[in-house]
């Protein structure tokens, strides 16, 4: 039985208890045991993605309640759009771990890891203070950034080509 694509039907209680019986049963000891550390991260990091979420919706509610957001002050916007990033970052790690719960993929995609680390670094430019941060921070900062933009294009230019080779495979 071919694998489904659809990572939202580990989301709904029957599909989960189906697709576990259908996958577990034909699996080997290592492969059952990477599903199942896969399980328990997916649950981990939902807990946390749904702590972080409540935390950030009390720290708007207090914002707005106490009328601390103002346009201009930077700070408060950097806090607010930083805590949004981490779910970002959360959410699409989350993701990822679906995906190979799916069988789509075996391990985590290169791609995606990396794909996390620019979520990661983009969300360090928004929280970073620039009038206060050192010229050499900020370079160190920019060439990783660069150095992550050129990796996933390659990995990324990788997939084009195996999938052109064999249409098959998903170029993701």
């Amino acid at each position: 039985m071919a694998p489904s694509t659809d990572t939202t039907k580990w989301l709904r209680p029957q599909g989960l208890a189906t697709r576990l019986r259908e996958t577990f049963g034909s699996l080997t000891l290592y492969e059952r045991f990477e599903q199942s550390i896969v399980i328990i991260l997916t649950s981990l990091i939902l807990l946390i993605v749904a702590d972080a979420t409540w935390h950030l919706g009390l720290t708007v509610l207090l914002l707005l309640a106490t009328d601390a957001i103002q346009p201009g002050d930077q700070r408060v916007f950097q806090t607010v759009f930083g805590m949004i990033f981490t779910v970002i970052i959360a959410l699409e790690f989350k993701h990822s771990l679906l995906m190979v719960l799916a069988r789509q993929e075996s391990v985590v995609r290169v791609r995606s890891i990396v794909l996390i680390a620019m979520l990661a670094m983009v969300r360090k430019f928004i929280i970073l203070d620039i009038g206060e941060a050192q010229s050499g921070e900020l370079i160190a900062l920019s060439a990783a950034i660069l150095s992550l933009g050129i990796v996933y294009w390659l990995v990324r230019d990788q997939d084009r080509r195996l999938h052109a080779e064999d249409p098959s495979r998903s170029p993701g």
